[in-house]
């Protein structure tokens, strides 16, 4: 398997992971650090897969 086509696409941020899923900072922060949402604190910043992000809504929704 070629693994630079397999690229992964983070998103960085708590202000970025809330333009994503459509929600203010405050809230996003607030489902951010009562790990609510798939994401993983790295040094300061938030950080979450995008596609685990989708996943984890698409799913909640089903």
């Amino acid at each position: 398997m070629d693994t630079a086509s397999e690229k992964i696409d983070l998103v960085w941020g708590a202000e970025e992971i809330a333009k994503v899923i459509g929600r203010s900072a405050r809230v996003t922060f607030h489902l951010l650090s009562t790990g609510k949402l798939p994401a993983k604190k790295v040094g300061s910043r938030w950080v979450v897969e995008r596609s685990k992000l989708v996943a984890f809504f698409t799913e909640d929704a089903a």
